[in-house]
């Protein structure tokens, strides 16, 4: 289920951008079909450099952090 949030929570921020899966597509250099398994709860499909491409043309950003017990570290 959750999966499936982030998954339509992505679809949203693309629309509010006001861009097409094919248009963000070839703006992050994939194809569509890419953007559409991103969409629909299969990010693990993708580059960590593609979804980070996904979210800065949706005008976002992607933070990468390790977290053990009360250590965190981030990593990008």
């Amino acid at each position: 289920m959750l999966t499936e949030v982030r998954a339509y929570r992505l679809r949203e921020l693309r629309e509010q951008a006001g861009l097409t899966q094919a248009q963000l597509a070839e703006r992050i250099g994939v194809g569509q079909r890419q953007v559409s398994k991103i969409e629909h709860g299969d990010p693990d499909s993708a580059k960590i450099g593609t979804i980070r491409s996904y979210l800065e043309a949706v005008g976002g950003g992607l933070t990468i952090e390790y977290v053990m017990g009360d250590q965190r570290v981030q990593l990008a």
